[in-house]
C-alpha cells in the first residue's frame, strides 16, 4: 500500500512539472465546473467541439488531431475523478491516465510538426454530421441546431 501511495505522489509531481514546464497545457477553470457531472460534461463538450474540424485528407494528420482533443478529454475526466472522487484505485488510474495522454499527445503534436503540410481544404468532408457523447447520451449537433 505503501508503494501505491508513492507511486501516486510521484505520478502527481510528474504532472505539475509537466504544466509548470509548459509541456501541457494548464487546467482552465470551467465557470460553474463546480461539480463532478460540471466538470465531464465541460470535458465532453470541449472534446466534442475541438475533434469536429474538417478533415485534411491525410490520415496520419486527421487521426493525430482528431485523437489529442480526444486525449485532452480523457485528462479533463481525469481530473474531474482526482477533484471528486475518493476511490483509491479509480484515483491511481486517473493520475495515470493524465501522465499517459499528456506524453502521447506530445508525440503527436511532435508528428504533426514532422508531417508534410496537409493538401488543399477544398472538396474534403467535415465530420460535423457525426453523432457525439455527452452525460445524456448521444447526441448529433446538426439535428440540434448547432
Amino acid at each position: 500500500m505503501a508503494s501505491n501511495r508513492l507511486r501516486l505522489r510521484a505520478a502527481t509531481v510528474i504532472v505539475i512539472a509537466a504544466g509548470t514546464l509548459g509541456l501541457v497545457r494548464p487546467v482552465v477553470a470551467i465557470a460553474g465546473a463546480d461539480t463532478f457531472t460540471a466538470m465531464m460534461d465541460a470535458a465532453m463538450a470541449t472534446m466534442d467541439r475541438a475533434m469536429m474540424a474538417p478533415l485534411s485528407g491525410d490520415p496520419d494528420r486527421d487521426f493525430a488531431a482528431m485523437m489529442i482533443p480526444h486525449h485532452q478529454g480523457a485528462i479533463d475526466m481525469a481530473e474531474a475523478e482526482l477533484r471528486f472522487g475518493h476511490d483509491e484505485r479509480l484515483r491511481r488510474l486517473a493520475q495515470a491516465i493524465i501522465v499517459e495522454q499528456r506524453q502521447e499527445i506530445v508525440v503527436m503534436r511532435d508528428a504533426l510538426a514532422s508531417l508534410p503540410p496537409a493538401p488543399p481544404a477544398g472538396g474534403i468532408k467535415t465530420h460535423a454530421s457525426m453523432p457525439t457523447m455527452s452525460m445524456g447520451g448521444m447526441q448529433n449537433p446538426i439535428s440540434k441546431g448547432h
